[in-house]
């Protein structure tokens, strides 16, 4: 997954967070996560106070990336799904338009199709809501930077020397 940081603005964090309650409704899942590639949550849902949430995304980070080294052994692009199956947990893990990394934690209560299924219908909507993130994380600094530049070049040498003197 490339390297993208992740800056959201409420609106974004909200849009974010309401799409993965409607994702842990719809799958019947325990939980869900949406963290960047870096291992830092951007949103959760559900039931996950009992879950170490920090180590959780870190290890789930590191979980992708080494999948990701497994894939380019073995000729492929990259696993765009991992999935791990306990003795009451599972875990569906898959990858959000390169973005970010939407974690999954279900039980009995539902099945792994039900899960995929959303996720599959999930995925665009978040994708979508990352992607506007990105543009206008984007925009905003080079809007930053040409303020910048316009303040910059108000400044002389003679203003430099006496905050000197």
């Amino acid at each position: 997954m490339p390297s993208i940081d992740l800056f959201l603005f409420e609106e974004d964090h909200q849009a974010l967070q309401r799409s993965v309650q409607v994702l842990l409704r719809e799958s019947e899942a325990n939980a869900v996560f949406l963290i960047d590639k870096n291992g830092q949550q951007l949103a959760a849902a559900g039931e996950y106070d009992d879950i170490d949430t920090t180590a959780l995304a870190t290890l789930t980070a590191g979980n992708v990336a080494a999948t990701d080294g497994l894939a380019k052994l073995l000729g492929e692009q990259g696993f765009t799904i991992l999935f791990h199956e306990g003795q009451k947990d599972n875990i569906h893990i898959s990858i959000v338009g390169e973005l970010a990394i939407l974690v999954v934690i279900f039980d009995q209560r539902t099945s792994v199709g039900l899960v995929r299924l959303r996720v599959k219908q999930g995925s665009p909507v978040l994708e979508k809501i990352l992607t506007a993130a990105v543009q206008r994380r984007d925009e905003k600094k080079q809007t930053v930077v040409k303020e910048g530049k316009s303040r910059l070049a108000d400044i002389t040498d003679e203003d430099i020397e006496n905050l000197f003197k």
